[in-house]
Formats: structure tokens, C-alpha cells, sequence
């Protein structure tokens, strides 16, 4: 099962440990020691489930958890030393899917992760291949009627402007690069086709009523291309 996974926690020994399990039934993992770095981790990736520790040096598990629920719904498993009730029903309230008291046996780790992402794939069709909607941070866009809303906003998008849309949803938290946007979209090949993406990129935005300089959704990666985080 092909997975990249955040694992998050302080005690280098133990994030080795999970690291090595993980990684022998083939998930890409991905190791951070403090929630500062796990963040930036769950910027620029496109992960399919984390880890994470209570107990971090920068900030507590269940306000990374909290974080990364503001924009994402992959599984989330909790790994603390505590064994409080409250601090359960806590994790699970603030979108923790799942909780593991230290010391654990990485073997039921793995087990538990193999189940979650069980779950998460049958539900989430994003993760089949059968994706016909995207609905994040106000934007909802959907393939089998060809509408795209905007904080409660329907857009008036040309063919062409929603497939671009489309496609940077579908690579949500990856560079496309713009020779890549035109061969999908426009269904040539890429060759001086900057000045094209971009024009049609600035009347999308300018529908999307997104400031020029600081997007909220379309962002531009000079040199390389675009991305929606």
C-alpha cells in the first residue's frame, strides 16, 4: 500500500522506531522532531495520514492536530504517554482519528495506520481515482456539472479556465509546472506557452477576486509554475 505518512515526535528513538516499521511495509515516511517543520511538511506534501506525538518542544500535538485539520482530512493518530481520559476525548474532539498510549507495540501501530487509511480510502473518493468534487476553504468545484462556487459565489468560468482550476485542485500541495498545465489543458505540446497559462491564470484569478500579489489559492512559484495549497 503506497502511502506517504508525517510522523511527528520528539523522542528521536522512538520516531526511528515508527520510521523502520512503517517504512518495511512500504509507506513513504516523512520525520519531523517539532510541529514547526512538521507544518511546512504538510504545506508542500500531499500526505495520506500522521502521527503525531503530544508532547513537542514548539507546541502541544493536540494544536498541530487542530492545525492541520483546518485544511486537511487525511487520518490522524495520537501518540502520547498519557493515559487520562480526558486527554482522549480531547484528542478526538479536536479531529484525531485515533489514539495510542507509549509504550505501544509498533506492530498494533502499523495495524492501526493499515486500518485508518482502509477508512480514509473508502470514503474519501480523491484517494480512488473516482474524484468529481473538491471542496476546501470556501471553494467547491464539481466535474459532474461543471460548476465551480466560491464562498457561496457560483463563477461564470470559460471551459478552459475551470479544467486549469480543475487540474490544480487535483495536484492540490504540488507545482505544476506551466508546460505541464498546457499539455493537460490545452492537450499540446508545451512550446512557448508561458505568456498562454499566465493570461489565462490572471482573468481565473480576477474571477476568483484574488489579490495579484498575495493570492489565497492560486500561487505562482516563479521559475517553476503553480499550485494550490
Amino acid at each position: 500500500m503506497e502511502a506517504h505518512i508525517l510522523v511527528v515526535d520528539d523522542e528521536t528513538a522512538i520516531a526511528d522506531l515508527v520510521e523502520l516499521y512503517l517504512k518495511n511495509e512500504g509507506f513513504t515516511v516523512h520525520k519531523y522532531n517539532d510541529a514547526a517543520g512538521a507544518l511546512a511538511c504538510v504545506r508542500r506534501t500531499a500526505l495520506d495520514l500522521a502521527v503525531l506525538d503530544v508532547m513537542l518542544p514548539d507546541m502541544d500535538g493536540f494544536s498541530l492536530c487542530q492545525k492541520i485539520r483546518e485544511d486537511h482530512l487525511f487520518p490522524i493518530i495520537m501518540l502520547t504517554a498519557r493515559v487520562e481520559d480526558m486527554d482522549k476525548i480531547m484528542g478526538l474532539t479536536l479531529g484525531a482519528d485515533d489514539y495510542i498510549t507509549k509504550p505501544f507495540n509498533p506492530l498494533e501501530l502499523v495495524a492501526r495506520v493499515k486500518t485508518q487509511l482502509r477508512r480514509y480510502l473508502r470514503y474519501n473518493p480523491k484517494e480512488t481515482g473516482e474524484t468529481t468534487e473538491f471542496d476546501f476553504r470556501g471553494l467547491q468545484i464539481s466535474k459532474s456539472n461543471h460548476k465551480c462556487i466560491l464562498f457561496g459565489e457560483e463563477l461564470s468560468l470559460t471551459p478552459l479556465e475551470f479544467s486549469i482550476l480543475w487540474y490544480l485542485c487535483s495536484r492540490r500541495g504540488n507545482v505544476v509546472p506551466s508546460e505541464e498545465l498546457f499539455e493537460q489543458v490545452w492537450g499540446e505540446a508545451s512550446i512557448d506557452s508561458n505568456n498562454t497559462v499566465m493570461s489565462h491564470i490572471a482573468r481565473l484569478r480576477e474571477k476568483m477576486h484574488e489579490l495579484s500579489r498575495k493570492p489565497k489559492f492560486i500561487k505562482t512559484v516563479w521559475g517553476v509554475g503553480y499550485t494550490i495549497e
